[in-house]
């Protein structure tokens, strides 16, 4: 536990203030906290994060990472915790000393039960404004994910599958 020398003056430095493994996240300057996932939840990312790690780690093209992990996409209004996070190495941005500061090339978020429009909408929105080059949306109840990629700064839908991505970025597809 940290001594509080002075009192945070942005709402970026008490994002990050909070103790490691809050759920929280800051996105244009507002803060979201929620509870931890389900175990559901758990199941389908933990699938997913393995079949994309085979492939990306496997290859050596890159990282996956789960959350809870941080990622910042700007230095003072917006940083979150993507369900997963890809980073290519192509990527000019590296995980540097375990933190993340940038724009991930690929994201997946596995929705909540009570909160869906805050990934469909909310963080759809972001990740588009950010240039996240692909997003994947899935639903854990009924296991249909959605894909959109960035094309002239807009997202487009890619596909629609049930328990299956196809990644052009990737150029691969994974069932979960």
């Amino acid at each position: 536990m940290e001594t509080l020398l002075q009192p945070p003056r942005t709402l970026m430095e008490v994002f990050d203030m909070l103790p490691e493994g809050t759920h929280a996240e800051l996105i244009d300057n507002r803060l979201y906290m929620s509870p931890a996932p389900t175990s559901f939840h758990q199941k389908i990312l933990f699938a997913i994060a393995k079949t994309l790690a085979g492939h990306v780690e496997g290859r050596h093209n890159g990282e996956v990472i789960i959350a809870p992990f941080d990622v910042k996409l700007d230095k003072s209004r917006n940083a979150v915790q993507p369900d997963i996070t890809v980073i290519l190495k192509s990527n000019p941005n590296q995980i540097v000393e375990g933190r993340y500061s940038g724009v991930p090339d690929l994201v997946v978020e596995i929705l909540s039960p009570g909160n869906k429009d805050h990934d469909l909408i909310v963080k759809k929105d972001l990740y588009e404004k950010f240039g996240v080059q692909e997003y994947w949306i899935v639903d854990p109840e009924t296991k249909l994910a959605m894909g959109f990629s960035l094309q002239e700064k807009q997202y487009r839908k890619i596909g629609e599958a049930i328990g299956s991505i196809y990644s052009p970025l990737l150029q691969a597809g994974f069932e979960f």
